[in-house]
């Protein structure tokens, strides 16, 4: 089901500092970037650091949320798997995968947790939309979709739809951590190894694969710009301070 809510703004408090913007070249061992998130949620909680978001691509792994169920994962062997204290079940990440995570303080903003995930979703419907593709909600998905009417429809008769991008997040003391992940040009063959969030009926797709031979770089501009729309104001730091 197609859900038509807007995300409200999450503008932080006035006088509040720009988000920090960290863009991380390479490929980051996801045990190195879950501790550094770990260090900076602390600092950001403790008023000692501003908000952070930090773009990285991860080689090829595995993570099981919270709510993950071990049938699942369908090929063991393949990635290294990690647990993690997000939300949501098992995801891919990779190479040509922009990962987003995202630390903010929502005290700052509004202390509303179903209001943020539908914040991080408008962001990324608004960065596909400035590359004409349509982003899509569901109300039993977490997740933005975009429908496939060139596949063959699914057993019930609806449209085909794949996965384009997956979110999951976690709070400390009001600040989150992990976030987004969206597919510019992954190995799609990759996600093979799970059920992605759990949802076998549908498939997963990237910018590349519907079309769009677009650069990291250039997604990560239009990025950029959907974040400034929905949470306010960044900074380019050239590092994690």
């Amino acid at each position: 089901m197609l859900r038509q809510d807007i995300a409200p703004s999450m503008l932080a408090a006035e006088g509040s500092p720009p988000v920090r913007w960290w863009i991380s070249d390479g490929l980051i061992p996801y045990e190195e970037a879950v501790a550094e998130m770990e260090r900076q949620v602390g600092l950001i909680a403790d008023g000692q650091a501003d908000e952070l978001v930090w773009l990285l691509e991860h080689p090829p792994l595995y993570t099981a949320g919270t709510s993950a169920d071990a049938k699942d994962l369908v090929q063991p062997d393949r990635f290294p798997v990690f647990a993690t204290g997000r939300g949501g079940e098992y995801t891919y990440h990779g190479p040509g995968q922009r990962v987003a995570y995202v630390m903010l303080d929502l005290k700052r903003r509004r202390q509303d947790v179903r209001a943020y995930v539908a914040a991080l979703e408008e962001v990324i419907i608004r960065t596909l939309d400035s590359m004409n593709v349509r982003g899509e909600r569901r109300e039993d998905r977490v997740g933005v979709w975009v429908r496939r009417p060139e596949k063959p429809v699914l057993p019930d008769g609806s449209m085909s739809e794949d996965k384009i991008a997956a979110l999951g997040i976690r709070l400390r003391k009001w600040v989150s951590f992990h976030g987004l992940s969206l597919n510019v040009d992954p190995d799609l063959d990759h996600f093979g190894g799970i059920v992605p969030c759990g949802i076998s009926a549908y498939g997963v797709t990237s910018l590349v694969d519907l079309g769009l031979p677009v650069m990291m770089a250039d997604v990560d501009i239009r990025l950029r710009e959907a974040f400034e729309e929905v949470f306010g104001p960044t900074v380019s730091v050239a590092s994690s301070g």
